[in-house]
């Protein structure tokens, strides 16, 4: 049985194969590829690098905001067209933040940009589930997840060589040609198949849905001002809960909404669904508050702060043919429960980073994150839809990939109004110290996310 179900690509498929892995490979460099690059911009469009972080939640926010949506449209207009559709929006959006003159400019391409990524990535996914012969399946997703190992790997540190040798604006300018090239032969290649019986769309269910994750977003950004609006942030708080009650009705008494609410009966799920909202809040900041971090206070260019996310990335990578073994030998709860601990007190270790910390062991500091990370990420993610049936994994999917963008995206703005709140504290003379006191704070957030995993079940069959 192994051989059938295991089977190589076959030839006819692999031009499929490149074209998806083309568009995991833009949307995952685009993620961390600017990181880096926020100091620079900061100094060209005049703005404080600390206030830098709403380029990154407009991206990211804009992905969560799209994603409920992503399935309906591509089964509605058929996958050649909408392929072709999040490719050329991503690249034009490219354009504009090449052209951006300010800050604002700036943030409105990131959303639009964020549209067109947030397509990318489940448009192509959906692609190999409806052309991919089930056999050829398993190496035809291994392959295409490379490019998406790949995009953070490089990105940090392609991101300081641009804007270090050239400018930031060839951070977006550089994804044009490969977006022409892949809108070019998705027109050629990709197959135009379109849902023939397809379900009438929970207009309701998104508004709801996305005036939450909004509402949500935009108090976290109020709270970042020196001087923040409390009738502002009481409504915003007040629209995020109300929004979200009406929804849990509206699902309990619609069958066809966008997220199930008997879904959130599964126990893994829903822990899991809980457990990756709060270790995101804390970890979806490292990968912006660090490269800053490197720049700002120890004083390292560009290129050698984004030299120096490698480690991580590479720690990430390789200790992922390990992580089934763990979780066999000690279950998910047990795994989940340690490992959140390691992964907070990993962030509360980076308070111990300064000028004077010598850059081997800034290395192996890194490199041993990135090992915790990445078991976190891969556990976390499969507990989480492990046991739902086959009708219900695809929409247990979607709800996983915004709960992930929408924690990232929360998980910056906190880190931001935490950094802040600490500058305005003591200073920007003491800019370390701020630092310091936001990655305690955003480890011990994560710390607590360990309860949570707790609540499985003791023994779990893995499957990874």
């Amino acid at each position: 049985m192994k051989t059938n179900q295991h089977q190589p690509i076959e030839k006819q498929y692999r031009a499929i194969l490149w074209l998806v892995a083309i568009g995991f490979f833009m949307q995952q460099l685009d993620s961390t590829i600017i990181n880096t690059a926020l100091p620079q911009i900061a100094l060209n469009l005049h703005e404080d690098p600390l206030n830098m972080h709403a380029i990154v939640v407009a991206y990211v926010l804009a992905m969560a905001v799209t994603i409920p949506i992503s399935g309906w449209v591509t089964d509605k207009y058929g996958l050649k067209k909408t392929y072709f559709v999040a490719i050329i929006l991503f690249s034009t959006a490219s354009i504009a933040c090449a052209l951006s003159h300010n800050l604002t400019q700036l943030i409105i391409a990131r959303v639009f940009q964020g549209i067109g990524g947030a397509l990318l990535q489940p448009v192509g996914r959906l692609t190999l589930l409806k052309v991919m012969p089930k056999t050829q399946l398993l190496a035809a997703l291994s392959f295409v997840t490379i490019p998406g190992l790949i995009g953070p790997l490089i990105g940090p540190s392609l991101g300081g060589l641009l804007v270090e040798w050239t400018s930031w604006h060839w951070i977006f300018l550089m994804n044009v040609p490969i977006g022409l090239v892949g809108a070019l032969f998705t027109l050629k290649i990709f197959p135009d198949l379109v849902e023939t019986q397809l379900k009438p769309f929970d207009y309701i269910g998104f508004v709801l849905i996305a005036t939450t994750m909004l509402s949500l977003s935009f108090l976290l950004e109020h709270l970042t001002e020196s001087h923040a609006n409390m009738n502002s942030i009481f409504i915003l708080l007040g629209l995020a809960i109300v929004s979200a009650v009406i929804y849990r009705f509206h699902a309990m008494k619609n069958s066809n909404a966008i997220f199930a609410a008997d879904i959130f009966n599964v126990r893994s799920f829903r822990v899991g669904i809980l457990g990756n909202f709060f270790a995101r809040l804390g970890n979806g900041a490292i990968p912006f508050l660090l490269p800053l971090m490197l720049q700002i206070v120890l004083n390292l260019n560009p290129t050698i702060a984004g030299l120096m996310m490698i480690p991580l990335a590479l720690g990430s990578m390789l200790i992922k043919k390990y992580i089934t073994r763990l979780v066999g030998r000690f279950g998910y709860r047990n795994i989940l429960t340690v490992n959140t601990l390691l992964v907070g007190l990993g962030m509360m270790s980076f308070a111990l980073l300064s000028a004077n910390t010598p850059i081997w062991w800034q290395v192996i500091h890194f490199f041993l994150f990135g090992i915790v990370n990445s078991i976190q990420f891969t556990t976390m993610n499969t507990v989480t839809i492990k046991d739902l049936s086959h009708e219900k994994a695809g929409q247990g999917n979607s709800i996983l990939s915004v709960i992930q963008q929408l924690s990232m995206s929360m998980g910056i703005a906190l880190a931001s109004v935490a950094l802040n709140t600490f500058t305005q504290m003591y200073g920007k003379m003491h800019i370390l110290q701020s630092f310091q006191y936001t990655f305690v704070c955003l480890g011990f957030m994560t710390c607590i996310a360990s309860f949570i995993f707790f609540r499985l079940k003791q023994k779990s069959q893995p499957i990874i």
